[in-house]
């Protein structure tokens, strides 16, 4: 369901994607994506960002949509690369390197796992104009491989490992990807986690406290229970 509960929205867009695409984006959205994308997660941001080293290419004149992934690669006989499947990775682990990397890249979309909170989008994200994907589901490597036509280029293979390159991709009706993050900051998961929790809080109002319990059990869902 979509961020509103109707029908889901679809929408195919063009990467590099422009100003506008993003400002239309609705939480909830299903994205494809045709164009360029290129990948970069932690070796690549601590590599460039902590290490000093300079990107390998004009990012900016590449596109601006940055996948955090890891691509099941393999070298053809000629030397050209094939991938199969491309799995998203927690993006929540890399917001330190976000501010400097916003600014250094002109990143407009970030694609990944799990998503982030609702501050850090309204922190990193907002200030630049930039939106948050989500990868759906475990099961959807393959079906993600389907979309990418061809390996473009590959830079530091040697250096950091097939999972970590940074890898420029041709997609063509890459998805499913679920807009997780809107040009204002908002957040599906979250939003969706507030609707649910008033109705959790509903469900318990007037029940009796339990009679019995065992030590250090609470009744208390805002207490971390280990």
């Amino acid at each position: 369901m979509a961020a509103g509960g109707g029908k889901l929205k679809s929408v195919r867009l063009t990467a590099p994607v422009r100003p506008e695409d993003i400002d239309a984006l609705e939480l909830g959205a299903v994205v494809y994506l045709d164009g360029v994308i290129y990948t970069g997660r932690e070796g690549v941001y601590q590599r460039i960002i902590a290490d000093g080293h300079a990107p390998p290419v004009d990012l900016a004149s590449v596109s601006n949509v940055n996948f955090h992934c890891s691509p099941a690669a393999s070298r053809r006989d000629d030397g050209t690369f094939k991938i199969g499947a491309v799995t998203g990775t927690a993006s929540f682990r890399f917001t330190k390197w976000l501010t400097d990397w916003f600014e250094l890249s002109g990143c407009k979309m970030i694609i990944g796992k799990g998503g982030m909170s609702e501050a850090d989008y309204k922190t990193y994200f907002v200030p630049n104009g930039a939106v948050y994907l989500l990868t759906v589901g475990y099961g959807t490597g393959a079906l993600l491989g389907r979309g990418i036509k061809r390996v473009r280029d590959v830079y530091w293979l040697d250096e950091l490992g097939i999972a970590q390159a940074m890898w420029v991709l041709e997609v063509e009706n890459f998805g499913p990807l679920l807009v997780d993050c809107d040009r204002a900051g908002n957040s599906l998961f979250e939003a969706h986690n507030r609707a649910m929790k008033a109705k959790i809080e509903a469900a318990y109002e007037g029940l009796e406290k339990p009679s019995l319990g065992r030590f250090g059990e609470t009744d208390d869902r805002g207490e971390e229970l280990i």
